[in-house]
């Protein structure tokens, strides 16, 4: 048993997996992955003491992520680790050591089912749901790299319209560390449509220790974006597809180039990079 099925079959002996799984072809040099696709959680967890309109703003999952990310999938014919657990359970998107892994308090809401989480709740937490999702996207990328095309990697994500009183004027943005590859022509396919207000590193900093593009991309050498897109554009099916259709031309020019195929360490922003 390999090390994604091992950590499939942990987190499903209770019927709730750690992530789902998208087929595509291995070889087309490209995964699409999700940290924070879903606002569910285990039954045991219960609503982690929350109102149920919480699970629907952005400090539960980001809304629409997890329809793009499907749709590029599909239309691209690659294949998509998306992650089935609302992060206020736990972040995939955090590093195991990192202190808002677990939140007691997101965006003015207190979580009172995590305010008691001591490090036998944390690790149980990491064991179950973090680490199973993980080993799954590295299984994904083992996987591509099996074939002899070493994977682009993009990660979906969306972000409020307004936070703590700011309007972001971005409709998306592209948040990267040093590896130019990905990053850079991603920006500028976006920003090749006049009506786009495109962020570089915008609305936040794509150089993060030990999150999600750090652990499977920066350490391996490969080439990587984190896109962010404003959750107001695709908050329901249309607006999500409209993504979809914009962004297929822009990868698929972005996939054809060799240098995207190739694996190289550029290190970090954020410091030393022991490469896998």
């Amino acid at each position: 048993m390999n090390i994604a099925t091992a950590a499939s079959a942990a987190s499903t002996a209770d019927g709730f997996p750690a992530f789902t799984i998208v087929e595509g072809n291995p070889a087309a040099g490209l995964l699409i992955v999700c940290d924070h696709a879903e606002n569910r959680l285990p039954e045991e967890y219960g609503d982690l003491g929350l109102p149920a309109i919480e699970f629907q703003r952005h400090i539960a999952y980001d809304p629409g992520a997890a329809a793009v990310s499907r749709g590029l999938a599909e239309r691209l014919g690659v294949p998509a680790v998306l992650s089935t657990f609302s992060r206020l359970l736990i972040d995939p998107n955090r590093g195991e050591d990192d202190p808002t892994l677990i939140m007691r308090l997101s965006d003015g809401a207190v979580v009172p089912g995590n305010a008691v989480v001591d490090a036998a709740e944390r690790a149980r937490r990491i064991a179950r749901f973090h680490a199973p999702y993980h080993a799954a996207v590295d299984a994904a990328i083992d996987r591509a790299l099996a074939t002899g095309h070493p994977p682009g990697i993009i990660s979906v994500h969306s972000y409020t319209p307004v936070w703590r009183g700011y309007r972001r004027p971005w409709h998306a943005g592209i948040l990267w560390d040093i590896d130019p590859r990905m990053a850079r022509p991603l920006i500028d396919g976006l920003r090749a449509d006049v009506d786009l207000i495109v962020g570089d590193n915008e609305p936040y900093s794509g150089a993060l220790a030990n999150d999600s593009m750090f652990r499977h991309s920066t350490r391996r050498g490969l080439p990587n974006g984190l896109l962010e897109i404003r959750q107001d554009l695709i908050g329901d099916e249309a607006g999500a597809m409209s993504w979809v259709e914009r962004l297929v031309p822009i990868v698929e020019a972005i996939n054809a180039r060799p240098e995207v195929h190739e694996i190289r360490h550029y290190g970090s922003h954020v410091g030393p990079v022991i490469p896998l």
